[in-house]
């Protein structure tokens, strides 16, 4: 309790009387200033000064552009798996093998459940200086598009607070 009182103090937030609130709702007591975020959704963070993703952060003074890059389904690897089970399914049926039936059969379901299941992605890869870095992976092509909108905004706003006042 002296710590929190010595805190309390050190922030201008006058304690609190003991007998009028809980101990544990003393920590919520605390009038802690507001860092200025612009964008925050799940788990990705622009802020004034940065952008934040995946336990990335990037320093907008550093970001050149970012853009939105879209990556289509795999089509090679199902493909691959599909053919090594139809040609695995014929030869166990010419050679009247079940096991080698099952198997071709087993693998063509598993190259279709591989395309079935793949997804669309959409990233943002942040330019900067060094080069070209993913940042943020979604399916969700809105979501990664309103991610770069915050980081051209956060920019525009940093480059107009910089700009000399006449």
């Amino acid at each position: 309790m002296i710590f929190l009182d010595a805190v309390q103090s050190a922030h201008g937030v006058a304690p609190l009387p003991r007998d009028e609130v809980c101990y544990a709702a003393r920590f919520t007591t605390f009038a802690w200033k507001r860092m200025e975020t612009p964008f925050n959704d799940r788990g990705v963070s622009v802020t004034r000064n940065a952008l934040s993703s995946a336990g990335q952060v990037f320093p907008l003074r550093d970001i050149v552009d970012v853009q939105v890059v879209t990556v289509q389904k795999n089509k090679t690897v199902p493909l691959v798996i599909s053919v090594a089970g139809l040609i695995g399914a014929i030869v166990g049926g010419v050679l009247h093998s079940a096991s080698g039936l099952v198997c071709g059969a087993m693998l063509i379901v598993v190259g279709w459940l591989t395309w079935v299941t793949q997804d669309i992605t959409h990233r943002l890869m942040v330019k900067t200086a060094d080069g070209e870095r993913e940042a943020l992976m979604s399916t969700d092509r809105e979501f990664v598009e309103r991610v770069g909108e915050a980081v051209h905004r956060a920019k525009a706003a940093a480059a107009a607070a910089a700009a000399p006042k006449a």
